[in-house]
């Protein structure tokens, strides 16, 4: 049985960018599901009124991502996990993680998705970055905000061009949910959220790698300073704190 394919919101840009970034946004945001069938080629061109040759260039830039897998006489279906990116979210699902040492992992990987994303990103990758951003504004609900933060970040690991980062990028999603969902408690907080997002994608979109890492630093210091639950709490910067010391190190 084929999966229906909700309709395509046409932009000024490549058509086969356009279906791809499409697609994938319905691959990651979990409207696709691993083993989904898509309609035949010439049903899928038809319902997004475009031609059968920019369809093919997008399925193959899906099939490139490892998103899609297509069988002569069977159609394209969409890809379950890669086999290493399996095996280490099997492994590490089964450990029990400490938030702290999830927040420190964080801070280690995703700036560097910031940065191989600006220089690996390609068009479609763009656009669906943009669909996010597009979607996202202070005055949703703290859960659709949280939905749409989740999905950007994971959008921008797949821009990186590495299964096994989208791994790490999800797996710390689980593990770090809850405290996130507290820096979308209030409109000022999601304003917050999304200026960092704006920041990140501008410095992507620019192919500025080092900028697009810095700005998922600042992103991920602000996110979790709205994320402190109120009430007395230690400067992370008071003498003899780690932050301090890395600061007077240069690390910071």
């Amino acid at each position: 049985m084929t999966t229906s394919i909700p309709p395509l919101s046409r932009r000024s840009r490549s058509v086969s960018a356009e279906v791809a970034a499409h697609l994938e946004g319905l691959i990651i945001s979990g409207e696709l599901c691993a083993g989904d069938k898509l309609p035949s080629e010439r049903e899928l061109a038809a319902s997004m009124n475009i031609s059968r040759s920019s369809l093919r260039q997008a399925m193959f830039e899906l099939e490139s991502k490892k998103l899609i897998e297509r069988r002569q006489g069977r159609g394209s279906t969409v890809t379950e996990m890669a086999r290493g990116a399996a095996q280490l979210a099997g492994s590490l699902a089964e450990a029990d993680i400490e938030l702290g040492y999830a927040s420190e992992l964080r801070d280690l990987v995703e700036p560097r998705i910031a940065h191989l994303a600006a220089l690996r990103a390609v068009e479609s990758n763009l656009l669906s970055l943009e669909t996010v951003l597009g979607q996202s504004h202070e005055t949703l609900s703290a859960t659709e905000s949280l939905r749409l933060d989740i999905e950007f970040h994971t959008l921008l690991a797949h821009a990186a061009q590495n299964p096994l980062l989208v791994t790490l990028c999800t797996m710390t999603t689980d593990w770090t949910r809850r405290t996130r969902a507290l820096s979308h408690r209030t409109k000022l907080g999601r304003r917050i959220s999304l200026r960092g997002h704006h920041l990140i994608y501008d410095a992507v979109a620019r192919r500025d790698g080092m900028a697009a890492a810095a700005a998922m630093e600042l992103h991920l210091r602000e996110v979790r300073d709205l994320s402190i639950p109120p009430g007395p709490a230690i400067s992370a910067t008071a003498p003899g704190s780690f932050a301090a010391a890395a600061s007077r190190r240069g690390y910071e």
